[in-house]
């Protein structure tokens, strides 16, 4: 009899062992490798979070900074970024660091970049970047912007916000916000009351009435700085300049290439009509002769500083401000005259147009029969007027009628701007179709004042790739 082999058994109990503990310990090890693999990704998820925060900070902290001090770019330091700051938890602990790189403001927006990139001490490979752009919102953020008692008459359509610091008759029609700071005012003659009448800050026979919005925060219009002293100094320097002429004053007509022809006017024809100040007067607002002293693109010169009046008409490509005062700034009052249609080769925010009058801005009488004014308008101590021509007391000074007028942009003026005088007869615009640039929001023309209690708003807020 052949008797069983224990040496053989016990072999094989071994090796079912061994197996068996390998196979454990490698289940135990990918646990382990599971767990510690999780544990890591969710620090690094955390880190992940955290540096997304911590971006936030930068953002949130240059805001501030601009807050304090407008204008600058360099974090208070006077050289290129990046400028890094540490992070601290509320516990005061420093968690981490972020990175901020400022981009300037293109020529004429209010708009800068912001980029921030934050991380943790942690795990510092781990980073995120928000890229945020913020801007100063211009005085051009209305169509219409007064600092008086303005009328909106009876075949006006408006297409954008008005805002008066006084009261507003509006017989037109408007498709935004309405705005007056008064809840009542004295409505006079300026705005069709005779004998004076008490109204609410904004009334009429037009609307609709729902869009009307008074009273409301005021505009601080003492506190809209013209900076002339450093337009006139840029102008000389890099842009175009031209002081007091011993003649009329200066044209400026806009070209389709992106240029601008300058001429001094010589002489002009003189028409009689009804001013702002409700008197008669010789108005030499015709150009006869002229000579042209220079050509200039708009590419490299967005400065046009005249000591004299100025005449200005054209096809706007670029984006340009022309500006007529004098100095000393409080001993003379210079007007500016639109003597034709300006247009903008584009309506996409690349061309746009500011015009500053140190007094007022005036349509000449011989405008075309559909006369279109594409700009940002600015008479602060002035009107934007057009004389009656056809007033008995003034005589009949030629058809003055005329059947369209239409505005893109934006116009701003201390006294009450008119156009119209009794259509018909009289003189002024049969139909009137006046539209906000939307593009002047945060994209004004170059050196456009703005308030001085402006502060930065957020436009865009987005995470960008590292």
């Amino acid at each position: 009899m052949k008797l069983p082999s224990f040496r053989q058994s016990t072999g094989s109990a071994s090796i079912f062992v061994l197996l068996f503990g390998i196979t454990g310990s490698i289940i135990i090890g990918s646990i382990v490798m599971l767990a510690s693999t999780q544990y890591q990704a969710m620090v690094r998820n955390t880190a992940h979070e955290q540096a997304l925060g911590i971006a936030e900070a930068g953002i949130h902290y240059y805001r501030w900074h601009l807050s304090h001090s407008p204008g600058d770019l360099t974090d208070g330091t006077g050289e290129p970024g990046p400028y890094v700051h540490e992070y601290t938890d509320p516990s005061g602990d420093v968690i981490g660091s972020y990175s901020l790189e400022i981009e300037s403001p293109t020529v004429g927006s209010t708009m800068l970049v912001i980029r921030s990139t934050g991380w943790t001490n942690d795990y510092p490979g781990v980073k995120r970047t928000i890229e945020s752009r913020v801007g100063v919102a211009s005085l051009a953020r209305y169509a219409f912007l007064h600092n008086s008692s303005v009328l909106f008459g009876s075949g006006v359509t408006i297409h954008g916000p008005v805002m008066s610091n006084g009261g507003i008759r509006q017989d037109g029609i408007n498709d935004s916000l309405i705005q007056s700071a008064l809840s009542t005012y004295i409505c006079g003659y300026e705005t069709g009351c005779s004998p004076p009448e008490e109204k609410p800050g904004v009334w009429g026979e037009g609307g609709p009435s729902s869009l009307w919005l008074f009273p409301t925060t005021p505009v601080d219009f003492d506190s809209v700085v013209i900076d002339f002293t450093t337009m006139k100094a840029d102008a000389e320097t890099i842009g175009v300049y031209y002081g007091p002429s011993s003649k009329l004053g200066y044209h400026v007509t806009f070209l389709e290439n992106g240029t601008a022809d300058v001429y001094e006017v010589t002489s002009a024809w003189h028409t009689r009509g009804l001013g702002p100040d409700g008197e008669c007067t010789n108005i030499y607002e015709t150009i006869k002769d002229e000579e042209l002293l220079g050509n200039y693109s708009l590419e490299d010169k967005h400065i046009m500083f005249f000591e004299d009046a100025v005449w200005v008409d054209g096809v706007v490509d670029g984006r340009v401000t022309v500006v007529a005062a004098r100095f000393p700034i409080d001993t003379y009052s210079i007007d500016m005259w639109i003597n034709d249609s300006i247009t903008y080769a584009q309506k996409d925010g690349s061309d746009v147009l500011g015009l500053i009058s140190q007094r007022n801005i005036f349509f000449v009488r011989d405008l075309p029969d559909n006369f279109e004014l594409d700009a940002a308008l600015m008479a602060k101590n002035g009107a934007v007027f057009r004389h009656g021509f056809h007033i008995p007391s003034c005589g009949n000074n030629g058809n003055a009628i005329r059947t369209n007028f239409t505005l893109y942009g934006s116009i701003i003026s201390g006294e009450p701007s008119a156009w119209n005088w009794g259509v018909p007869p009289g003189s002024g615009f049969e139909t009137r179709t006046l539209t906000h640039d939307n593009h002047l929001y945060f994209s004004p023309p170059p050196y456009f004042p703005v308030e001085q209690s402006s502060t930065y708003e957020f436009v865009t807020w987005e995470e960008i790739d590292n």
